[in-house]
């Protein structure tokens, strides 16, 4: 139901080798391993993360094995912590030739679970939409002054169906960001810049273990990182199962019965 796509090898390392590539949520999970892939492809990557030991053990792995790997510790719902990533980034660096926007945090749980934790909601629009938004718009002016760039947005494939049960606080996070992004993707177009959306379905990571979704199918995060380094080195304008467009535009033009159907589905659950 997802394809994986993977890129070559030889193709990764023509693509990416000299770059200096930035990564968020770096230290575990799909930020780790695609941190390592693209160093062992010959770029220099930057890793961001707020975890600092496990940042910099992740980072000493790839110097070990010959590649180029700088640990910055932030925590990207510090505004102005993320204000100062940016600056140092850019004057140590010079220049940065790909963002890829990783980290993010993700939240299941109904709404009448909710009504006393507003930080649920604040907390994933900090990480998810706020965070990458100040970063970007510290990299930003750099990037398209230079005349060139890409984006990489790890985003997630429910944005491409109909809204689920107990997702308000995550989907609504993600949502901000992806039309923020989409948005400014046709502004800086003729800078020279590009944006790539991957729409990532399920991943058995240390994020998604909370939830019990162990019987449930999903991708590894090796198998996610292959998607990210595609997107890294093709630079499509999005990554997204076959299938997402016509469901979504069923969805658009059944919009009152998808939604009774979802409400029916969730009382039978409950």
């Amino acid at each position: 139901m997802y394809p994986v796509s993977r890129t070559r090898s030889k193709e990764l390392c023509a693509a990416v080798a000299g770059q200096t590539i930035l990564v968020t949520g770096a230290s575990h999970g799909i930020g780790k391993i695609t941190a390592g892939k693209l160093a062992a492809a010959g770029a220099t990557v930057i890793m961001v993360a707020r975890s600092g030991d496990e940042l910099e053990a992740a980072a000493e792995a790839i110097r070990a094995d010959g590649g180029i790997a700088h640990a910055y510790r932030a925590d990207l719902t510090d505004m102005a912590a993320v204000d100062g990533l940016a600056g140092d980034l850019l004057a140590t660096h010079g220049h940065l030739d790909v963002v890829v926007n990783n980290a993010g945090r993700s939240i299941r749980r109904p709404i009448d679970e909710s009504y006393d934790r507003f930080h649920d909601f604040t907390r994933t629009i900090d990480i998810n939409y706020l965070g990458p938004v100040r970063l970007l718009l510290g990299l930003l002016p750099a990037m398209r002054e230079r005349g060139s760039g890409h984006i990489v947005n790890i985003s997630t494939w429910g944005l491409r169906m109909p809204p689920a049960p107990r997702w308000a606080a995550y989907g609504a996070s993600k949502a901000a960001f992806d039309q923020w992004l989409r948005t400014v993707a046709t502004e800086i177009a003729s800078d020279g810049l590009t944006v790539t959306s991957v729409y990532m379905p399920l991943v058995h990571t240390r994020m998604s273990a909370p939830t019990d979704f162990g019987s449930v199918p999903g991708l590894t995060a090796t198998e996610a990182a292959d998607l990210v380094c595609h997107a890294v080195a093709a630079k499509p304008v999005q990554i997204t199962p076959w299938w997402s467009g016509p469901l979504q535009a069923w969805t658009d033009m059944t919009r009152g019965p998808t939604q009774r159907v979802m409400a029916r589905s969730f009382g039978r659950f409950t």
